[in-house]
């Protein structure tokens, strides 16, 4: 992490909300960038570096499932993304899309704070290193300070903040029978308490970057509403 504040760009089109937000952020010692729609974030992007960003679901011009999904394939900056109450289905589409978090408005600004926070704040202690700084399980490589997956062939695997943290979780805790409220707790905190089932979301994802084969998932489901990583993990 670099030092000073930390960069948050904002990408909403309701003005007063727009501005409620960025007012609260900086009183709480963040920079913060403030855009409408995507293509005002296009330009912010190729020229600032942005630490996490808040992104509005409903946009005018291209929506903000859209742009969670470009932005995932451009690169790993945190997103939470804000959803209109009763919008299940676009926050699980959000999530499958690559965002760390999300918020339901109407909301409070301090839960987002908080939710910012947990997000930077995991990135921060993962980037500080653990003891272990490289763990391999069946040819794949984690480097838990660099924050990068590589495959058994070495090509490196993109994963986003959410996804990270929770593989290393199942790494840390391999052939153990983790609960949904274990991961919860282990990737999220508190600030992930109101997820509920979405961390099947995050284990799907998952599934989908690292099965090789038909049927035989790395990720096991477990009866009692968990699952285990099967992989033999050691230090690389």
């Amino acid at each position: 992490m670099t030092n000073g504040p930390q960069n948050i760009l904002i990408v909403e089109d309701d003005k007063q909300t727009r501005d409620l937000i960025s007012r609260y952020l900086r009183d709480h010692n963040f920079s913060v960038d403030a855009v409408a729609n995507g293509k005002e974030m296009d330009r912010h992007l190729s020229r600032e570096r942005v630490d996490l960003i808040v992104l509005d679901l409903m946009l005018p011009g291209e929506d903000g499932l859209s742009l969670c999904r470009r932005l995932r394939m451009e690169s790993t900056t945190p997103i939470i993304i804000l959803t209109a109450k009763g919008e299940d289905l676009d926050r699980i589409l959000g999530l499958e899309m690559g965002a760390d978090d999300y918020l339901p408005k109407p909301f409070n600004p301090r839960e987002l704070l908080a939710r910012i926070n947990a997000v930077l704040r995991r990135r921060s202690s993962s980037l500080a290193g653990p003891t272990a700084a490289r763990l391999k399980f069946q040819g794949w490589t984690i480097d838990l300070r660099l924050r990068e997956l590589r495959d058994p062939e070495g090509a490196q695997v993109p994963l986003t903040s959410a996804e990270f943290d929770l593989l290393q979780a199942f790494c840390e805790r391999a052939g153990r029978i983790l609960t949904r409220d274990n991961l919860l707790s282990m990737t999220r905190g508190r600030a992930g308490a109101s997820f509920g089932r979405s961390i099947d979301v995050l284990v799907s994802r998952l599934r989908r970057k690292l099965d090789r084969a038909e049927g035989a998932s790395v990720i096991k489901t477990v009866r009692i509403g968990g699952y285990v990583f099967t992989p033999r993990v050691e230090e690389a």
